[in-house]
């Protein structure tokens, strides 16, 4: 059997990190990583050192995940925004014996706003959040990836589709 490994990407607040890791305890074998693990650093600065130190960062730890033979299912969440960010990653990984699922969540502007501002009230995240999402919302609908709706669509619904992409 190939290992599988299951990159879900999607703007801020589209619940990445939440189905990720409802994923990763429902697939026996599988390891989880979120991107964003490896860009925690105060004070956050995006510059060119910095990505190019993430993409490492995170190329290296997938590749530990897809070589250990206890690995039957590696799941990535981050928010790439590009199919150029995507491949970057994917060309540096070893993918002899691997399937690549690529998943975009997607949901509705006003559903999007209703969950970064549900966060807001939790002190997860501020305003600017909304900024950043609704300015790279659109990027995401072009990426050549499978799109999942999560309008409105509970956890397990949208849990079910990605094992029926998978599968």
């Amino acid at each position: 059997m190939k290992k599988k490994l299951i990159i879900i990407n999607g703007v801020m607040g589209v619940r990445k990190t939440t189905i990720s890791k409802k994923l990763y305890r429902e697939l026996e074998g599988s390891f989880w990583l979120d991107g964003d693990n490896c860009w925690i650093m105060n004070p956050f600065k995006v510059t060119e050192e910095n990505k190019k130190m993430v993409l490492e960062n995170i190329t290296f730890i997938l590749n530990n995940f897809i070589s250990n033979s206890n690995s039957k299912y590696i799941i990535f969440n981050w928010v790439i925004h590009t199919d150029e960010i995507m491949e970057d990653i994917i060309k540096k990984l070893n993918t002899t014996n691997l399937d690549i699922y690529k998943i975009t969540l997607m949901c509705s502007k006003e559903n999007l706003l209703e969950r970064i501002s549900k966060d807001i009230k939790l002190g997860i995240r501020d305003e600017e959040n909304i900024k950043r999402s609704l300015d790279k919302y659109e990027l995401y609908q072009s990426m050549n990836t499978i799109k999942i709706d999560t309008t409105n669509k509970n956890i397990n619904e949208i849990i079910l589709k990605i094992k029926d992409v998978i599968s």
